[in-house]
């Protein structure tokens, strides 16, 4: 059965660097990092309790409800289940999982989670230069 919803956000390396570049305009370089983290973190934190998909560097995907991400971008997710079943048939019981953040390649987010006006704003700031 096909959904009708838009397809789900997804949030990548390109989108971390672009946001890094864009802090390093404004804050020293030795903050930039810093607040590139703390930016994800607390984007992150407020989609506790929403579905996700994270993508590993191993190609494993899973789905879950977002119990808790820390300050490293840990991820914990509840309710997990794989994409790809066939693939990972030894993943089928597991239900919740940890997920360290230095192995995440994408995370994908619910379609209502991300502010598409806000990103426009920036993108077009962004190309004016400020």
């Amino acid at each position: 059965m096909k959904s009708n919803s838009p397809p789900p956000r997804t949030v990548s390396s390109f989108h971390f660097r672009r946001i890094y570049k864009q802090t390093q305009k404004t804050h020293p370089p030795f903050l930039g990092r810093a607040i590139e983290i703390m930016l994800f973190f607390s984007y992150f934190k407020d989609l506790v309790g929403r579905e996700v998909t994270v993508e590993l560097k191993n190609d494993l995907a899973i789905r879950g409800t977002l119990h808790s991400v820390d300050q490293y971008l840990n991820i914990k997710l509840e309710n997990t289940r794989v994409v790809d079943q066939d693939k990972y048939p030894h993943m089928l019981s597991v239900r919740n999982c940890f997920i360290r953040g230095s192995v995440v390649r994408y995370v994908q987010l619910p379609p209502d989670g991300v502010d598409i006006e806000l990103l426009h704003d920036a993108t077009r700031r962004e190309a004016r230069g400020g």
